[in-house]
């Protein structure tokens, strides 16, 4: 592959991985004049970005066997296409119910694109490349945030949030006609792959089996959750709580974007000299110190708008760190069954930013503290399951050597 393929795969890969993040930043700045429109409540829009996650959730365990019985390609177009309609349908909503149940519809043809992407990676390149071309990958979806809010804050000002919807459309089909024409067709189809529900099910459960993969899907499960509770909550924080307008917002969210993009780079240099478990590790310790130190700081009322920002922006390098090379680690074991083992990674991570955005909407109470609360919950969550990890792999080894040195006794 030469250099100039490599960066039109890249970028491709990248385009279908940020569909997901478009539909979720893009309105945000939105929220208010959503809420107004529809004669509803903040708390009752922010279920529509529930909606949206929980149908991630579930249409990437569809996804995953689709891609290994048919290919990457097939499934990937109708689930484009799903969205498209959707998105459409989000744009003529005259309710707040409507628009949930849309949202969840564009999340079903949507996530086609994430699970893809993430199992296309594993398909183009080698095992020991896959971190560094996750790495690449997660800088493309990480401009998302740094253009969407600014963009929706701009049509939101200027048009209505209804246009913001008809633009992701508009999006979709570019990135479909580019898939189409210019990106790889990965894995070809299998046709042992079994579509029933038994066999699917049975199919998951072997991928699960993997310790590896389990780990670090928890692992990036939980703590990948916590840009969501920052996602949910923070529109109304800076918005309603800091008084700043809809385009302040979103640069706002644009800078705070720019913290994951700075520490994927970084982390494409730290690969060089420590392993992905290593800076896992150290980023979801920093992220924990950092979180509980929000906490205190906005229960106290210590922290400003300004000093918010610094501290979020600190915690959020760390997804930056620790998000790609988890993925890498979850998907480094297999080859066959990559698109199902994607599927169930991404349906995790969906599913756990489902709960927390959930979480963030159901414990609001005009302040910042449940979204710094859960942002700091999924970095303890993660840091936790790493550190029982790593014990158990420590006693295990120990009790392996007593084992050997015991059998060796009995044989001298």
């Amino acid at each position: 592959m030469s250099k100039k393929q490599y960066f039109v795969v890249i970028l491709i890969l990248g385009a279908l991985s940020t569909i997901s993040p478009f539909s979720i930043d893009m309105y945000l700045p939105g929220f208010p004049s959503i809420a107004k429109n529809l004669g509803t409540s903040i708390a009752n829009v922010q279920l529509s970005l529930t909606s949206y996650l929980v149908g991630i959730a579930i249409g990437q365990l569809f996804y995953g066997p689709l891609l290994d019985r048919f290919g990457r390609k097939k499934p990937l177009y109708i689930g484009l296409l799903i969205y498209v309609v959707a998105s459409v349908a989000c744009a003529l909503s005259n309710s707040v119910e409507n628009l949930i149940l849309m949202r969840f519809i564009q999340a079903i043809g949507g996530c086609a694109g994430m699970v893809a992407a993430q199992a296309m990676v594993r398909d183009i390149f080698p095992v020991n490349k896959t971190a560094q071309a996750m790495a690449l990958l997660m800088l493309v979806i990480a401009v998302s945030p740094m253009i969407a809010p600014t963009v929706g804050g701009f049509v939101t000002a200027h048009y209505d949030w209804h246009t913001i919807f008809m633009i992701l459309a508009g999006i979709t089909v570019v990135i479909l006609m580019a898939a189409y024409f210019f990106l790889p067709d990965g894995a070809m189809p299998d046709a042992e792959v079994s579509l029933r529900p038994k066999q699917v099910v049975k199919k998951y459960v072997e991928v699960t089996k993997n310790r590896q993969f389990l780990v670090y899907m928890l692992i990036g499960g939980v703590a990948g959750a916590a840009p969501f509770a920052y996602i949910s909550g923070s529109a109304d924080v800076f918005m309603n709580i800091y008084g700043v307008t809809e385009q302040q917002y979103g640069w706002i969210f644009a800078l705070l974007a720019f913290s994951m993009i700075g520490s994927t780079q970084l982390n494409h240099i730290l690969l060089k000299k420590f392993t992905s478990q290593q800076i896992i590790k150290v980023a979801l310790t920093y992220q924990t110190i950092i979180g509980f130190a929000m906490i205190l700081g906005v229960w106290n009322g210590w922290l400003n708008v300004y000093t918010l920002i610094g501290m979020m922006f600190i915690f959020l390098t760390g997804h930056g760190l620790s998000n790609p090379n988890a993925a890498a680690l979850t998907l480094a074991p297999f080859s066959r069954n990559a698109g199902s083992a994607a599927a169930m990674m991404g349906s995790m991570r969906m599913a756990m930013g489902g709960v927390v955005s959930g979480a963030v909407s159901v414990f609001h109470n005009g302040t910042a503290n449940p979204m710094v609360i859960m942002m700091t919950f999924c970095a303890v969550g993660g840091l936790l399951t790493l550190v029982i990890d790593t014990n158990q792999k420590r006693v295990e080894k120990k009790r392996k050597a007593l084992e050997e040195e015991k059998q060796h006794s009995m044989a001298v």
